[in-house]
């Protein structure tokens, strides 16, 4: 059986087939998310039907930015990188459109799926699976499956509110939380305050060795280990997958681990702290295998 896979995101929008533990032709484009949902499902309906053997897939998958009902397949709640995208229904859009079985699910769920059946977790039963970004992502495997909580929403890790003093509700429901302070969007804040030219994680790095950039890094890194302090000794997972490009950093993986385990309770400290192994591939193959990991 061949599925057609989609990852929605904020920036951009991939896609393939995938058959037989395989993904080809692997596509990309961008989201113009800002445009709205209604234009991002417009997109999404061009990107499937520009597939020339498209009457040779059977069902599609897709794994998208935003809170997800995977049940109804529609989208419970987004942010305004995607204006108007809450409430789409995007199952029965699709369903509607091709005439194919859709399944949807949000894309660390989807992502964590993915590293579940083909990447770091494999034949892991527990775990938790995080990727820094712009923000924060979460999702929890338990027992080989994903945890999606009472209303499809558990693992948002990123509302973890980790600077109480700087929480003000009235501003963000986001102040005072994780995602705030150990998101690659909060290392560049910070380091663009200290030298304008630092506006991406790549810039940052190539500059590691200057002992002020050092040091920021390393603040931020203890923003990291802090929340996952919480998150291990509250579900205590035999494993945490880390992911994001940031992730990549050799620097950053080893300093996670070296300050983490000092920060545990002795009989947490078997966690193992393993990089996301599939990359941006996660989200499509994760979403590929929806249906098996229900």
């Amino acid at each position: 059986m061949t599925t057609i896979v989609l990852d929605i995101g904020g920036t951009a929008i991939k896609s393939g087939l995938y058959k037989d533990g395989e993904l080809s032709e692997l596509r990309e484009i961008p989201t113009e998310a800002k445009q709205g949902g209604e234009h991002v499902v417009n997109r999404i309906q061009n990107l499937i039907a520009d597939y020339k053997n498209i009457s040779a897939f059977q069902r599609i998958g897709i794994s998208t930015a935003g809170q997800v009902n995977p049940l109804e397949g529609s989208i419970i709640y987004a942010n305004e990188n995607i204006p108007g995208y809450t409430g789409t229904q995007l199952k029965k859009i699709m369903e509607q459109e091709f005439q194919v079985p859709t399944a949807v699910e949000n894309d660390v769920n989807a992502a964590a799926i993915g590293e579940s059946v083909f990447g770091a977790g494999k034949d892991i039963s527990n775990f938790v699976c995080l990727t820094y970004g712009t923000g924060v992502g979460g999702s929890i495997i338990v027992n080989g499956k994903l945890y999606s909580g009472s209303s499809f929403s558990a693992g948002e890790f990123g509302a973890i509110i980790t600077h109480p003093e700087d929480r003000h509700i009235g501003q963000s429901m986001f102040s005072g939380c994780y995602e705030q302070y150990a998101s690659t969007t909060a290392l560049v804040r910070k380091a663009v305050a200290e030298d304008p030219s630092l506006t991406n994680g790549r810039a940052i790095f190539e500059q590691i060795d200057k002992p002020y950039i050092k040091q920021i890094v390393n603040r931020w890194i203890m923003e990291i280990v802090y929340g996952l302090t919480t998150i291990i000794h509250i579900l205590n997972p035999a494993c945490v997958i880390l992911g994001g490009g940031v992730m990549e950093q050799t620097y950053v993986l080893e300093q996670i681990r070296e300050k983490l385990y000092e920060n545990l309770i002795p009989s947490f400290r078997g966690v193992k702290i393993h990089k996301a192994a599939l990359g941006n591939r996660a989200g499509m193959l994760g979403a590929a295998v929806l249906e098996q990991r229900r």
